[in-house]
């Protein structure tokens, strides 16, 4: 018997012991292992610290500013299609004074940038569409400011996030130096799981704030450009009288 045959015996004795070996270290070590006991809502919320129930406060204030925007940039908000109707009569009728009042009367985009034109009505076109930009140009920055409370919001969240996950750690590693370098883990749990919680609360609310900040600018510029047509046709005429 060669040298070759003798191992390949060894290892076909051998592989059945190693099978049987590992299958029963793998069945004492599920029943060693306890399940881990699922925890609540608002266990997961104590357990991400006072940084972590901030950043589900600024959520909600998230999704109120989300909400109110939503609502307040909307293209019949900005610009009533009775309103339009209404000056747009009223101008056909050289109803200039009653046209003003109406607009003084409504506080939307439109009303206004309308009625900076209409102030300026018996000067040269340039000065009614120098106005009218101008105004214009006003409202757009009110606009974009009320937006801008999104981007500020999505960019802090993942900052407390980071700063909980400081905190987080420096509390583990307090635990650390408190027992001499000799803490377990179960003693560490506590300042990690609070650094990875805060975390994930500040990604989970920056990135939907990031995507409808997105969202809502741009549906604000798109419906700022078409008021903006809309003034510019009710003045047209007002032009071929100044040619």
């Amino acid at each position: 018997m060669n040298l070759n045959s003798i191992q390949l015996k060894l290892t076909s004795l051998a592989t059945p012991l190693v099978v049987a070996a590992f299958s029963a270290t793998a069945a004492l070590a599920q029943e060693g292992v306890k399940k881990a006991p699922s925890k609540s809502l608002g266990d997961v919320l104590g357990d991400s610290g006072a940084v972590g129930l901030c950043i589900v406060l600024l959520s909600i204030v998230a999704l109120a500013v989300i909400i109110e925007n939503f609502v307040s940039l909307n293209r019949d908000k900005l610009a009533p299609p009775e309103l339009i109707d209404e000056i747009q009569a009223l101008f056909e009728d050289e109803q200039y004074q009653e046209a003003m009042e109406l607009c003084e009367n409504e506080p939307n985009y439109f009303p206004r940038v309308c009625g900076a034109g209409i102030a300026k009505i018996g000067h040269s076109f340039p000065v009614v569409e120098k106005a009218m930009e101008e105004m214009g140009d006003e409202e757009s920055i009110k606009l974009h400011q009320k937006v801008g409370w999104l981007a500020l919001i999505a960019n802090v969240a993942p900052m407390m996030g980071l700063l909980g996950t400081v905190g987080g750690m420096v509390e583990a590693f307090n635990e650390i130096a408190a027992s001499s370098g000799g803490a377990n883990p179960a003693q560490l749990a506590s300042g990690i799981s609070k650094a990875l919680l805060t975390t994930m609360f500040g990604l989970i609310v920056a990135l939907p704030v990031t995507a409808a900040f997105a969202f809502i600018r741009n549906r604000m510029v798109r419906n700022i450009i078409e008021v903006g047509a809309i003034v510019e046709d009710l003045f047209e005429h007002f032009r071929d009288e100044a040619n």
